[in-house]
């Protein structure tokens, strides 16, 4: 009962996961702009996602402009896109896989140990889209850091981490945990033991005694 437990708590935590790499990547918010100078109008805020650049108005208004050209972005968004992409395609496929191996779920209960083992490669699975998710996060953020602590980087052009980030970080962290968990309802390996040889049968005495 622990072990179906641990499944089911594995698998809740990654399919949260994996919803939040969905949502962070649609968002736009994965780089805005700094107000770290003296001089920077605040009148309206810009922030840059996978997908488009848009532009807040204090007035409450938002203009967005889709990426026109695939060929003029920078390698790094385009790997970015790439690798969070993958990360849900991946997870999606490890969803299915997962649901196959859950103990609460009727598919394949006449052979429990094919049963557990769908279930930890559908962990090892997740765990490869949170380490997409993962590597797609840390290098955009990585660019934006050092683009914000260049000195060639005029001041009304710097950015900072976006909530986008935050969440793909969080959505990460919640496909490799609970990777981790589905992976942790291994079948142990039964240990075989040497059958028991019989004792030899005595015969039974005749009764008499011969001196």
């Amino acid at each position: 009962m622990a072990n179906a437990g641990l499944q089911l708590l594995g698998f809740i935590l990654a399919f949260l996961g994996w919803i939040g790499t969905i949502v962070s990547t649609a968002m736009p918010q994965w780089k805005i702009s700094s107000y770290a100078g003296d001089n920077i109008v605040t009148a309206q805020a810009i922030y840059e996602g996978l997908w488009m650049s848009c532009v807040s108005q204090s007035t409450g208004q938002i203009q967005c402009k889709v990426f026109d050209s695939l060929l003029n972005l920078s390698s790094t968004l385009q790997a970015t896109r790439a690798l969070m992409v993958i990360g849900i395609i991946v997870g999606l496929i490890a969803i299915f896989v997962a649901t196959v191996g859950m103990k609460c779920m009727k598919c394949m209960e006449d052979d429990e140990v094919q049963k557990m083992r769908m279930a930890v490669f559908g962990g090892v699975i997740f765990l490869v889209s949170g380490l997409a998710v993962l590597v797609a996060t840390a290098w955009y953020g990585n660019r934006v850091a050092r683009e914000f602590y260049d000195p060639m980087t005029p001041v009304n052009s710097r950015y900072e981490f976006g909530q986008a980030l935050f969440i793909g970080w969080a959505a990460a962290s919640l496909c490799l945990l609970g990777g981790a968990l589905l992976c942790c309802s291994c079948p142990k390996k039964t240990t075989s033991y040497p059958t028991p040889r019989p004792y030899p049968k005595t015969t039974p005495s005749s009764g008499k005694d011969y001196v």
